[in-house]
């Protein structure tokens, strides 16, 4: 490939990014919204068509591999900074690790690479990388999206032309926050789902290490706690929950439907128990809106999730059918948070819990999740935080005020 055919295919596939420096007000975050708007986008699926590389062997890339093997596409490799460490991770079993210098041109130039990594800006990885010679980097995620038909995993969605009705609801939930900084990371969740821009500001960066425990929350949580962990997959909120609140807690209830999780989560339930018997109880159902059995997609780690594409029929339930009174309650659904959302809504007006919901993985998560809360609770705070990046593990918290004033 000639280096102007190289540059041109470069630039086709190129993702862009804004940096700004303060925090975004009301008025501020409106009209940067507004300039999004105006921007067209060609943001699409990415099909594989060529030779699959992978770039990133942590966590998204062992996930990452999975996922190609159950969809049936061929991993040629994966490529790692730490290839001579990683080589010997049980995970790739099979699979060649190298470094990138250890790739030959005609393959940076003739394949497609897929960044595994969300816990870093994209940019300037791809960037690095380009320099390097590879041409066709894209974000495994937008891979993923063009093979929802085979697997349900879907957290590289890409959100269409708003319309008014849309526009409007962004713009409302916008002005709602309570701080800047949930501001500036919704407008960075917009901005990459709509444009596949990366906007960053430099007086909100991304939490990449305290999803669900900022320190909105971390700072009024107390030892009378009644947890209710929704989507509680293998445990690590709930020991996280323990350390923080140093084993003193009233109840935890570990909502988690799919079995292949149980084991580990049982394993990291006993430990927590110890020091609180008989105050931790697993429920075994999936949450939504409704009582009712439906389709489930088990054994697929934390992308497992109620879906038709599921070969499972499971039991469904919901929060305010189990009569329980969470003063914490964390979902993690694949989806389903704004739809058990709804289905727990006389217990959170009862209760009046802490409420930390995932919203990164559908549209919903632009304005209809966070929506629900605010029209619907009373005085309550409301904060959005990122802790990744490329669009992901987007979180909504509501903290009722009371509990800042008991801390106060």
């Amino acid at each position: 490939m000639s280096v102007a055919s190289r540059q041109s295919y470069c630039q086709e596939y190129a993702y862009h990014g804004r940096c700004f420096e303060g925090a975004p007000s009301v008025s501020r975050a409106a009209e940067l919204f507004k300039e999004m708007e105006a921007l067209e986008t060609r943001c699409e699926p990415v099909v594989v068509d060529r030779n699959l590389i992978l770039y990133g062997a942590g966590d998204l890339g062992r996930m990452s591999r999975r996922y190609f093997d159950s969809i049936g596409i061929p991993i040629s490799f994966v490529v790692d900074k730490n290839a001579e460490t990683i080589c010997t991770d049980p995970a790739w079993n099979g699979v060649n690790v190298l470094t990138s210098s250890q790739v030959s041109q005609l393959d940076k130039e003739n394949s497609l690479l897929a960044v595994c990594i969300s816990t870093a800006p994209f940019l300037p990885i791809q960037q690095e990388l380009a320099r390097e010679g590879w041409t066709k980097i894209v974000p495994v995620y937008d891979i993923v999206e063009a093979y929802t038909d085979r697997h349900p995993l879907s957290n590289g969605w890409f959100a269409p032309k708003f319309n008014s009705l849309t526009a409007g609801n962004i713009q409302r939930t916008l002005s709602l926050w309570h701080d800047d900084v949930s501001r500036a990371h919704h407008l960075q969740f917009i901005a990459w789902r709509r444009l596949r821009q990366e906007w960053t500001f430099q007086e909100a960066p991304i939490d990449i290490g305290n999803r669900y425990f900022i320190p909105q929350v971390v700072g009024v949580l107390n030892q009378h706690e009644r947890f209710m962990d929704v989507g509680a997959h293998e445990g690590k909120v709930i020991t996280r929950f323990s350390q923080l609140t140093h084993g003193k807690f009233d109840y935890i209830w570990a909502v988690e439907p799919d079995a292949a999780s149980l084991t580990t989560l049982e394993s990291a339930l006993a430990a927590v128990e110890k020091q609180q018997l008989g105050r931790v109880a697993v429920i075994s159902q999936a949450v939504s809106n409704s009582v009712r059995s439906a389709c489930f997609a088990s054994g697929l780690g934390y992308a497992s999730q109620l879906t038709p594409l599921g070969k499972e029929q499971t039991e469904v339930i919901t929060i305010d059918s189990l009569s329980l009174t969470p003063t914490l309650i964390k979902l993690h659904l694949e989806g389903e948070e704004l739809a058990a959302l709804e289905g727990a809504m006389n217990t959170i007006h009862s209760t009046r819990p802490i409420v930390m919901s995932t919203s990164y993985h559908n549209s919903l998560g632009l304005s209809e999740l966070p929506l629900l809360l605010m029209q619907n609770l009373t005085g309550y705070r409301f904060y959005m935080r990122l802790h990744g990046w490329e669009g992901t593990a987007a979180v909504v918290y509501a903290i009722p005020e009371e509990r800042h004033a008991t801390c106060d």
